[in-house]
């Protein structure tokens, strides 16, 4: 657990620092120096009695109690040193910067682990191995450079590797994006990503605390903590984005079902971040693009208003804008006018607000106040001004500057001119402001922030479901594939419809049933797996000859053990899908079904157990969501059915995890009801 003695140590001391500023100890002893740290600050190097003018300790032994100890000397000394610390000095914080611990193999991992058990048993805090140490409003334990500017309301930062973390903060740097504290966690020997964001939830202060989390992580060892106190903060008012990296789809590669198949543990992360509200980012630009967003004032909606004097980078951003749902709406003709009025001769007020090169300060001005002030139908707006050689943009930079805290809604800054302005924005940054150097990364990361859900309720849906009945199907029921009756029993346990069908080995049992429910029906073969691919399934058969036809022929294919009839519905297939990724608990899966689910691949992804709020937006967020709204005249599936089936699934899921792998496809919507036609479940105890 990190405590205050890492946060705000009282006293450090650098077990291997140097004056070699090519080394990890000298460098980190450097930047401690240069960050002005005010506790005591000592060294321990067996061969000087000061290095860079700190005193230096030739044993561990000799040093005075010390809340901090950071250690960059080789992995087979550390076990030793944290020994004599935790036991005579009182440490209760370590940094141990150094390599050649789990990541070398066998013998450094039994190494780490005794080296976490003495920090553990004394109560203290262990950062790394093997990581590029910790930065804090109090000091600068890191070796690398540059080391960010810090603000208290600058952002958090976690990262689980520590080059990665270093690039991060050069990314974010030309940006003007500062930190509060940066966490490198290296191997996670003791404290990994997760115990970061504990610490974060559990000590966080409205108004005081750092409102931005980052993170990137490359292994998620715990969910189930992750997923707590990531909600938890951004319910207190936090934001946080993050990279997870290092995904892989080498288990999907085994998997029998459609959704064992498309659910890989990368779905797991996509589905864990949205239910936490976390806004997942591919790669470092948009990650350090979407805190730079998180900088300003919240935006309450999706239509945007571009201000420029330069027509490529506004249609570039209007694309990047539109392609992720958001909204460039078309001013009205009484704002346009207005707008007009304001600009020089050749400006267009559309939207986007092409302003012209000649454009001057006061006309911004202007064109900036109309929109905050006077566009109800605009949430947002986007500046895009660069040096043309025609404005003076120490003046453009102090109106945005003014214009940014002053105007009721968010205003983004696009100042491309990031050589022939250096200076003016350096000036610009330094008054706490961010830009947006590239006007496509801003729009995409809007699109991002934008289509990331709020934290999902914690509850459990359990109307109509059946959890005794649901335990005993599933106990009683043998590994493997369920028959065709069990699945029937267990959907029907969670008051989810399945189709009426009959499972016969004789056409006398097959045409009496078809005979009951009326043709047209459908048949299809109880066995293999995947029955398409087998030409085990017809539909629309109208007559007892036609089924008579097919169910000979299906008899005579390999490994069918008997025939499925069923009524035949009408309507729009869809898909319904879940898997058990171990640690995460079941990923949820969501589309248009039959053929489509693997063609398109249009799918969408929830963690178990699912709200309705989850469930809407997983419909929604569906590339083919027109055709379940309906379209070009042809009505739409009825949404709150899906949504309910979805939710009851997962539920039904929460009380069965020795279900391994279900499909749902298709299940048949229309506007009256859906219903499952067919289902395909696989079980391991």
């Amino acid at each position: 657990m990190i405590n205050d003695k890492l946060i705000n140590p009282s006293g450090i001391v650098v077990v291997g620092g140097s004056e070699d500023l090519l080394k990890p100890g000298g460098k980190i002893l450097k930047n401690i120096i240069d960050g002005a740290y005010t506790g005591d600050l000592f060294v321990v190097n067996p061969k000087q009695d000061t290095v860079q003018g700190v005193k230096s300790y030739r044993d561990i032994r000799d040093i005075p109690p010390v809340d901090l100890a950071i250690l960059a000397i080789p992995s087979k000394y550390c076990l030793d040193v944290v020994e004599v610390l935790t036991r005579e000095k009182n440490t209760l914080a370590f940094i141990i910067i150094s390599a050649g611990f789990s990541e070398s193999g066998e013998e450094g991992r039994v190494l780490e682990k005794e080296i976490a058990g003495i920090v553990d048993r004394a109560g203290g805090c262990l950062i790394g191995p093997n990581c590029i140490g910790v930065v804090t409003g109090s000091y600068h334990g890191v070796f690398t450079t540059p080391v960010p500017r810090l603000s208290e309301r600058g952002c958090d930062f976690v990262s689980g590797s520590g080059a990665t973390a270093l690039f991060i903060i050069e990314s974010a740097l030309p940006k003007g994006l500062c930190f509060s504290s940066v966490f490198s966690v290296g191997n996670s020997a003791q404290t990994g990503v997760e115990e970061v964001l504990e610490y974060w939830d559990l000590n966080y202060v409205p108004g005081i605390s750092s409102p931005i989390k980052l993170i990137y992580v490359e292994s998620i060892a715990n969910p189930d903590k992750l997923l707590h106190h990531a909600s938890s903060l951004i319910r207190k008012g936090c934001r946080i984005a993050a990279i997870k990296a290092g995904t892989t789809e080498a288990g999907s590669r085994a998997a029998s079902s459609h959704t064992g198949a498309m659910a890989s543990s990368d779905s797991a992360v996509e589905a864990l971040f949205r239910k936490a509200g976390i806004v997942r980012c591919t790669g470092r630009e948009e990650l350090t693009t979407v805190a730079s967003v998180f900088m300003h004032k919240p935006l309450n909606g999706r239509n945007i208003a571009i201000v420029t004097h330069a027509g490529g980078p506004a249609v570039m951003l209007t694309d990047a804008l539109s392609a992720g749902g958001m909204n460039i709406p078309k001013l009205e003709t009484a704002d346009q006018e207005a707008i007009l009025a304001m600009m020089n001769p050749g400006a267009s007020a559309v939207n986007p607000i092409d302003m012209i090169a000649t454009a001057t300060v006061d006309q911004l001005d202007n064109v900036i106040e109309y929109a905050d002030k006077k566009l109800p139908y605009i949430d947002g707006m986007s500046v895009i001004f660069g040096n043309n050689g025609l404005t003076d943009m120490t003046e453009v930079y102090e109106l945005l500057h003014s214009k940014i805290n002053g105007c009721n809604k968010p205003l983004y800054p696009i100042l491309p001119s990031i050589s022939s302005s250096f200076r003016e924005l350096e000036n610009f940054m330094n008054k706490g402001n961010v830009n947006f150097p590239d006007e496509v990364v801003l729009g995409r990361a809007l699109t991002r922030i934008s289509n990331t859900p709020r934290p999902a309720e914690e509850s459990i849906y359990l109307e109509k479901v059946d959890v005794p009945l649901i335990r005993k199907i599933i106990e009683d029921a043998p590994e493997g594939y369920l028959e065709p009756e069990l699945i029937q029993r267990l959907l029907s346990a969670a008051s989810i419809p399945i189709v009426r069908e009959g499972v016969a080995t004789t056409f006398e049992e097959i045409s009496s049933f078809a005979e009951e429910t009326g043709y047209p029906v459908a048949l299809k073969v109880v066995g293999p797996v995947h029955k398409s691919d087998v030409g085990g399934v017809t539909l629309n058969i109208k007559s007892k000859k036609h089924l008579e036809a097919e169910f000979n022929r299906m008899r005579e294919i390999p490994g069918v053990t008997a025939v499925m009839v069923q009524e035949m519905l009408s309507g729009t297939e869809l898909f319904i899908g879940a898997k058990y990724e171990p640690r995460f608990g079941h990923i949820i899966l969501c589309g248009l079904g039959g053929i489509f689910v693997e063609v398109l691949g249009d799918v969408s992804s929830g963690l178990a157990p699912l709200t309705f709020n989850e469930a809407y937006s997983m419909i929604k967020s569906l590339r083919a969501y027109r055709i379940i709204k309906g379209t070009r005249g042809k009505t739409g599936i009825n949404e709150d059915r899906f949504a309910e089936i979805i939710v009851r699934l997962s539920s039904l899921l929460r009380f069965a995890t020795e279900i391994k792998e279900m499909d749902l496809n298709p299940l048949i919507g229309s506007h009256k009801g859906i219903t499952a036609v067919d289902a395909r479940i696989r079980i391991a105890k």
